[in-house]
Formats: structure tokens, sequence, C-alpha cells
């Protein structure tokens, strides 16, 4: 496949019947792909998105302003850096047969400094390849391309950035690269940002391991003219890794220092607590495990009894105008099923008009509450089932009835990562209003921690100190419910399933918990 010319894919891709392989791997394809006015690169070290971005960026810079053409303003932190990206941007011109002038040096007088500049221009377009400082002043007055490199470590980045960031007001674009220099930094803040929704843009995230499975090594060893051998590529990476030692989940994983806290600030959950909603926990009675004693009748029998006495009033209560949503974190024998339905007022903002928790309830049972339950909600729009283990059955159930409108999620570190800064941003911005004043509700809450610099509810242990053995359950599905609200229009497949190395489950997906199975 032959892209257009005017592409820089198309430049750099061959056709399939040749033998030489693209110049640039797939994740460097991505983000050349993406032509978002603001994008953000999250990376490992030395995995070549910088050069791929400097062949973006000399394409452009030879283009009339009728195909997009504009200026290009690059920041590194250091004269290294910038050196190479020159060289790196001059390389590609040459190879795309472009006219372009030689490499200009000049210096700039930065206050009392006098800084080494580097210039390419391209005489038929008009525009020009540019080295600055990285002073927030000296994009004043410009227009055009931003490149931020390795922005985690410049100085006063925040300001720096906003300055960047008013370039997109007259059609420029701003691409900002980085590893990672701790969870605190405005980089790192800058992708959460985004990842919340508060603002628009889009991440590329691509650790050493992701550059390697997509034939990092093999261009290594297409550049030191040594045979490819798989056995030698994983020796190599692992010496890249005890390089690092244990800087490397930041430096090669793409995970910000400085995790381990708890997520959800104590007063933050307090000031949601909200004793008017009421917390209906069901609990099966001695003996449905037994088919024998208790039969299928006799149990949804007594579902629909405890249902219409306890459920069935709270939900009658319900607007008929608002918009309704939910999540459910599953279990079966350990820990609590538990129900969030979040309702969307006239205001857009989402409360909780009750929380229902289900303790060792047959499959079937649960089955049965839940379609008593959904048939009441009003305007009922989106569900978002935790469909680890078992947890898949019940979600199966309800698509049957609901269809594309309930969505099984597999609660990966990529998932947890996505979608866990929307949740925040909500509680912190009062998109979401209240939630129960229970102590098992805020504990669970808690239970949030950052893990590999991720929020989430650790996969081991229990996580409340009330009796009940709970692991984060209503916290989970408070989670879900923000998402199912977040997306209402469910995709068609019936779940996105993880890679192997993502794959975790928690304690109370299967019944019988096999004890080899721990975190990939």
């Amino acid at each position: 496949m032959i892209q257009e010319p005017n592409s820089p894919i198309g430049l750099l891709q061959p056709d399939f019947d040749s033998d030489i392989p693209a110049v640039l791997l797939p994740y460097q394809q991505e983000w050349i792909a993406d032509k978002s006015p603001l994008k953000i690169g999250e990376k490992s070290r030395r995995i070549g998105l910088t050069w791929a971005e400097a062949a973006d960026a000399a394409l452009e810079c030879a283009s009339d302003r009728s195909a997009g053409g504009q200026n290009c303003y690059y920041l590194g932190y250091n004269k290294d850096m910038t050196v190479e990206f020159i060289q790196a941007c001059a390389m590609w011109a040459r190879a795309y047969g472009l006219a372009a002038a030689e490499v200009e040096e000049g210096i700039w007088e930065d206050g009392d400094k006098h800084i080494q500049t580097f210039i390419i221009r391209f005489p038929k377009s008009g525009f020009r390849i540019e080295a600055l400082t990285s002073r927030p002043s000296n994009l004043r007055g410009r227009q055009g391309r931003v490149i931020l490199d390795e922005a985690a470590f410049h100085e006063s980045l925040d300001e720096l950035l906003k300055a960047a960031l008013a370039l997109l007001i007259w059609g420029g674009c701003v691409r900002v690269i980085s590893t990672h220099d701790g969870e605190d930094n405005p980089f790192n803040e800058l992708i959460n940002e985004i990842r919340a929704g508060k603002r628009k843009g889009t991440v590329h995230r691509t650790t050493f391991r992701e550059a390697v499975a997509q034939g990092l090594y093999k261009r290594v060893c297409m550049r030191k003219g040594i045979v490819y051998d798989p056995h030698e590529e994983a020796l190599w990476m692992q010496e890249v890794y005890d390089f690092y030692g244990s800087a490397a989940d930041e430096e090669l994983d793409a995970i910000p220092s400085k995790g381990g806290g708890r997520w959800l600030p104590h007063s933050l959950l307090e000031s949601k607590k909200d004793a008017s909603v009421p917390v209906l926990r069901f609990e099966a009675p001695k003996g449905w495990d037994d088919f024998e004693r208790v039969t299928e009748e006799s149990r949804n029998a007594e579902v629909l009894e405890w249902f219409n006495e306890h459920l069935k009033p709270v939900l009658e209560n319900i607007p008929k105008k608002v918009t309704s949503f939910y999540g459910l974190d599953f279990a079966r024998k350990r820990n609590a099923c538990s129900f969030w339905p979040l309702v969307e007022q006239q205001n857009t903002n989402k409360r909780i008009p009750f929380l229902f928790e289900m303790f060792k309830v047959p499959y079937k049972q649960q089955e049965e509450f839940l379609k008593l339950i959904v048939a009441k909600l009003p305007n009922f729009r989106k569900g978002a089932h935790d469909a680890g283990g078992n947890g898949g059955y019940l979600a199966e159930a309800m698509q049957v009835l609901y269809g594309e409108r309930i969505e099984a999620i597999m609660l990966t570190e990529s998932w947890y990562r996505e979608h866990t800064p929307h949740f925040k941003a909500a509680l912190e911005d009062g998109d979401i209003e209240n939630m129960p004043a229970d102590q098992d509700v805020q504990e669970d809450h808690r239970a949030f921690v950052m893990v590999n610099g991720v929020a989430r509810i650790p996969t081991m242990g229990k996580t409340n100190s009330n009796n009940k053995d709970r692991h984060g359950d209503s916290a989970i599905a408070h989670l879900l419910a923000d998402y199912a609200a977040k997306n209402p229009s469910a995709p068609i497949e019936f779940m996105s399933l993880p890679s192997r190395e993502e794959m975790e489950m928690r304690q109370d997906d299967f019944d019988g918990w096999f004890s080899d199975v721990g975190c990939f």
C-alpha cells in the first residue's frame, strides 16, 4: 500500500511487494498520522519519537501555506538535544528531496545570556524550522508548530505550556514529547487533564517494551549491520532495564514516580456525604446454595418480595425526567456485588439515588434483582459491568435484554489509566454531587491508591477496616457508573480483551481462586 505523495506516511511506507521495511515503526507512524492541534507523547527514553516528529516537521515546513505549511519552533532543554533535532530535520529534508538551505547558526540574546541558535529555511515555501530557548516569552508573537521536547524537564513548564497553547488560537499546533519526571510534574498533570476530558488533545503512550515489540531492536540491528536474533533481543532489552535499575519504571515504562499515596482525599469524600441516600443490602439466606432444599422458584419469590418491600419504593421516588446509568462491581461468595446508579439532572450533574449491594447471592438471583431494578430506572441509557471472571455471565444476561446499552469492562491497568482521571475530576468539579454517608462506602473509595503510576484498587488483600470482607466494591461500581454516564453509547464488541501482560484478576472474580495467579 502506497499512500498519497504529500503524506509523510506515504513517503516512508513502501509497497508490500518490497522487502524493504517501512522507515517508521508503527508507533511512529501513528504519531505522525494524528493531526490533533494538541498532541502528547508519553514515552520511554530513546525510542525515536522525536526523530519521527522531525520527519513530520520537515515536510510541513516545506509545504505551501495552502497545503498546511507553517513555521516550526523547537524547544529542547539543552544544546545537545537541539542539535540532534535540527540535524534530524536536515536529514529528512534531504531524504524527501526538498530544497532546504544549510543550517544557520546564530546567537540569541536571552537577558545577559548569549545562546547559540539553529535555523533551517525552506526557500520555496518561505517557512523555517527554528530552535528557541525554553523561555516562555520567546513564543510571544509567533505562529506555527511548537515542539516541546523532554517537556517534563523544562524550567517553568507550566508557563511555557500556557505560552505554547496560545498558538492554537490562530491554527497552530503543539507537540509535547517527554519521559516522566514525577506525578506532580506539569507534564503529567497535562496528560491527566486530557484523559479527564478537561482539555482537548490526544495522548500517545509508548513504553520501551512496546517499542521493542514493534521492531525497535530490529532497527538497531539494521544500523549495526548485524543479523536479528530474538534471543539476543531479549538479552539486549534486559541489559537496558538493568542499566536503569529502580528508575526503569519511570524512564522506560512511562510510569511517573512518587506514587503510592491515597488517591481520593478524605476531605473530598467527606464533602460528598449525603445522609439522605439509602444504602440497601441483601444477604442470601442460609441454604440458598443447596439446590436440593431451595428451589429456583422459591429463591426468585424471595427476591421479588424483598424488591417490592425495599427497592421498589426507592425507585418510584426517582424523578421521571432524569436520565439514568449504573455501574456494577461483581462478586459472588466473597465481598459485595455493588450496584451504583447515577441519575443525570437537568443541569447535567449526577446524583446517586440509592446504593444496592448483594452478598453471597447466586448468579440467577443476581440476574433477577438486576432485571427488576433496571426495568424501573427512568430513561435508562447505559450500564457498565465489571466483567472479570464470572462477572461476564451477568453482563451477558443483561445484554440479552438491553443490547449495546450494557457494556462489559475488563478492569485492566490501561483501562484504569484512561478513565480514573475523569472520575476524580467529576468528584472535584461537582459533576458528581453526592455519595452515601456510609462508612463502608467511604473506606471503599479511600482504597484507591497509585499503583505503577495508575489509580486503582490493589489487586490482592482486604481494603476495609470493618468486619465485612470488602475489596473497594462500591468504589469500583461508582467508577464504572461514571464511565457509563460519560460514554452513553456502547461499542459493538462484547468486550475489549486485554493483553496477557495486562490481565489481572481480583480475589472475588472466581469461586475457586488459584493461589498461583498474580499480577503480570
